[in-house]
């Protein structure tokens, strides 16, 4: 599979745009390449270096197979008009929260797009690790996107 941005570029600096110190808007994403037998997609984006430990940003599953793209700015809602489901970031909100670091070195954003030959049984406001336990057996194909994103 292959996951892909028109406003992140592989190693690229995230725009601000889509952190804390712009409009907070999730990127756009593209994918191809799906592997037979997908049910669903997942996209779970983290930061590994943050100080407390990995940061999760962004949780959304049971994305339809139907879909290759998701629009920028995705709502901020358990549950969208397309059935997908948004989990809980590490702010304890749901949905996009975009790259904020404290100023200093940039940090790695990972985006990971799987293909799932199911769609996951756990209810809106999951977790990362309640998502990715629930995917256990179950992912296909897996594709990654890093951004980075450092704060002057």
């Amino acid at each position: 599979m292959d996951l892909s941005s028109f406003t992140v570029t592989q190693g690229g600096n995230i725009p601000q745009q889509h952190t804390c110190d712009g409009g907070d808007r999730s990127p756009p994403f593209a994918w191809m390449g799906v592997p037979d037998r997908t049910a669903s997609f997942a996209l779970i984006c983290d930061d590994p270096d943050a100080p407390s430990g990995t940061w999760d940003h962004w949780v959304i599953y049971n994305l339809s197979t139907a879909m290759r793209e998701l629009q920028a700015g995705i709502a901020a809602v358990e549950t969208l008009p397309n059935g997908a489901r948004q989990g809980k970031n590490s702010s304890g909100t749901i949905g996009y929260r975009g790259p904020c670091p404290p100023r200093g070195a940039p940090h790695r954003y990972f985006f990971r797009l799987y293909a799932l030959d199911t769609m996951l049984d756990v209810p809106p406001g999951a977790s990362k690790s309640e998502v990715l336990e629930a995917a256990q057996g179950h992912i296909l194909g897996q594709a990654e996107l890093m951004g980075r994103y450092a704060r002057a």
